[in-house]
């Protein structure tokens, strides 16, 4: 069970002149198996909220919990991507794949068999013995990606994995995490500036307000995961949707980059 609960959570920072509230009363459930997408204006604290969802931030009021238990820190079987990627360009790609797996004290042959299997899943197995700087973009997300998979998380939370991609390798992890969702049914919550990849990789997509963040609206999106969803007029109108209420929340005026796949 990964189901996530973000239960009126304040988050506030101390900024050189005063205190900066990046969250306020921020509250949402992801349902166990369910993929969640949010989006909004730079600044209006999405990535905080997926920091305390993964341990790494400590609400200054509320908290959140997995599978009812308060996130006191960083939990074994859920997986971070972020949009760095997180290698460590003097380890391999098998030992960047390992890395999470080792940190844990899984034993060596365990290792080997899940790294394997999972970068075969990604398509780099015959990359195995490379080093990052030797992968493009897409590859390096490929691998951050198969790290998670190693892992066998059934949380995956994903700080706009995709956004310094171009459009076309961007299309193509879309698809890639599409895939692995389907066959792994895994508890996902994506953050992105994108609205055409909410729609597509989120059953539901939560609108935040700009700073301090709060839930200003959740879209239902039943169709997400369909085949051919891309191309339907279900699509086209979530995404309209999602438009009208970030511009009604002033987000196009906060943050220009909030928007389509190239943002």
């Amino acid at each position: 069970m990964a189901t996530v609960e973000a239960c009126a959570i304040d988050v506030v920072y101390e900024g050189v002149d005063r205190p900066v509230r990046a969250l306020e009363a921020c509250s949402l459930t992801v349902a166990d198996g369910e993929p969640v997408a949010i989006i909004g204006p730079s600044g209006c604290g999405k990535s905080t909220l997926l920091l305390a969802m993964a341990g790494l931030v400590s609400p200054t009021g509320g908290e959140a919990l997995i599978a009812g238990e308060a996130v006191r820190g960083p939990r074994l079987r859920t997986a971070l991507i972020l949009q760095d990627f997180g290698l460590l360009p003097w380890k391999t790609v098998f030992h960047n794949a390992a890395l999470g797996l080792e940190v844990r004290g899984v034993s060596l042959p365990q290792r080997t068999e899940r790294v394997e299997a999972a970068l075969a899943r990604v398509g780099l197995a015959d990359f195995r013995d490379a080093y990052p700087g030797e992968l493009s973009g897409g590859m390096r997300q490929r691998l951050a990606l198969a790290r998670a998979l190693a892992l066998d998380a059934d949380l995956l939370l994903m700080d706009e994995p995709l956004s310094a991609l171009d459009a076309l390798t961007r299309e193509d992890l879309q698809g890639l995490l599409l895939d692995i969702w389907r066959q792994r049914q895994h508890t996902a919550v994506l953050v992105t500036h994108s609205i055409e990849e909410a729609v597509y990789l989120g059953r539901r997509v939560v609108v935040l307000s700009p700073r301090p963040g709060r839930v200003a609206a959740i879209v239902d999106n039943p169709g997400m995961g369909a085949e051919g969803y891309r191309s339907t007029s279900a699509f086209y109108e979530r995404c309209n949707e999602l438009r009208g209420l970030l511009a009604a929340e002033g987000a196009f005026d906060q943050d220009p980059h909030v928007g389509g796949e190239g943002s």
